[in-house]
């Protein structure tokens, strides 16, 4: 019944976004409205093809292999034997910000993602917990709409990523995603959007916004949790490593340009500062209420 869900959600999604470019391309005639038409079928398919790969790019992140990262195997491996799903692929992020997230079409295309800074703070317990709420967003069959609408959302905002490189800065976008390990003087010449994206993302940033807030909920990221916890075996481990994620995320906000804001719906915790544009892109529910439904489900009263 989920995957159903999922698959009409996507088709919905696409859909909409087909009938916009439709509509854009009628609005300029005849010739306009085939135009539209092929410019809709190609980016409608292309965001649903590469949608993993897109969102794995804005991280910068890279394939680990069970040399470089053995415990992160051990433990994604025993999770997924637990949760009866095929072993996803794994990737990590040059992020100094603890965050992790899920991405793919099905149980067989996902990838799980962390970023060094996550694997960094966190222990074991609590890294199990957090794997264990990302398999459950596969197994719950979350990913292919969250995966689509990211795709989408982030071809609704390229035009602005085009922006990015009319003004000077740094051009490694994992060394931008490293900012934590600089200082925080350089950090913050960087944070802010160029005046040409800033402009492109008030135009663009809304639509892309409506794509993901009609693909994700906040129920979702409080099931992944209670379907992570059970997995896991560990609730308090989970809600302790949300807290140390929050921590890490309002210390190193992710600036948010048009790439990132586009997959920040897929990350266990929201990667921005709640001002701005990000606030158009804040799908997360309270870390808070997060935690205290996990403590709960621990056995825990307040």
């Amino acid at each position: 019944m989920a995957g159903a869900v999922a698959g009409l959600l996507t088709a919905v999604l696409l859909l909409i976004a087909g009938a916009a470019l439709i509509g854009v391309g009628v609005a300029g005639g005849g010739g306009g409205a085939v135009a539209g038409i092929l410019v809709a079928v190609l980016l409608t398919v292309a965001a649903g093809a590469c949608c993993d790969r897109l969102a794995l790019s804005a991280m910068a992140a890279r394939p680990v292999s069970e040399v470089e990262q053995p415990e992160l195997y051990r433990l994604v491996r025993d999770l997924s034997k637990a949760s009866r799903l095929p072993v996803p692929r794994l990737y990590v992020s040059p992020a100094e910000q603890p965050n992790s997230f899920t991405v793919g079409r099905s149980a067989r295309t996902a990838t799980v993602c962390c970023t060094e800074g996550l694997l960094r703070v966190l222990d074991e317990a609590e890294l199990r917990g957090v794997l264990g709420h990302e398999l459950a967003h596969v197994s719950g069959h979350d990913i292919l709409a969250s995966s689509v609408s990211a795709g989408l959302a982030t071809v609704i905002t390229f035009p602005a990523g085009l922006g990015r490189l009319l003004r000077p800065g740094p051009g490694d976008p994992g060394a931008v995603l490293a900012a934590g390990a600089v200082p925080a003087t350089v950090r913050a010449a960087h944070s802010g959007l160029g005046g040409l994206e800033a402009l492109l993302m008030l135009v663009l940033g809304p639509a892309a916004a409506l794509v993901i807030r009609l693909a994700v909920t906040q129920e979702r990221e409080y099931q992944a949790d209670a379907a992570g916890a059970l997995v896991s075996g560990d609730p308090v481990a989970l809600a302790s490593a949300l807290r140390k994620i929050d921590d890490g995320t309002a210390e190193l906000a992710l600036a948010p340009d048009g790439r990132r804001t586009s997959v920040g719906h897929l990350m266990i915790s929201s990667p921005f500062r709640p001002e701005g544009f990000a606030r158009l892109f804040l799908t997360h529910p309270p870390v808070g209420e997060r935690v205290r439904r996990l403590e709960a489900l621990a056995g825990y009263r307040r």
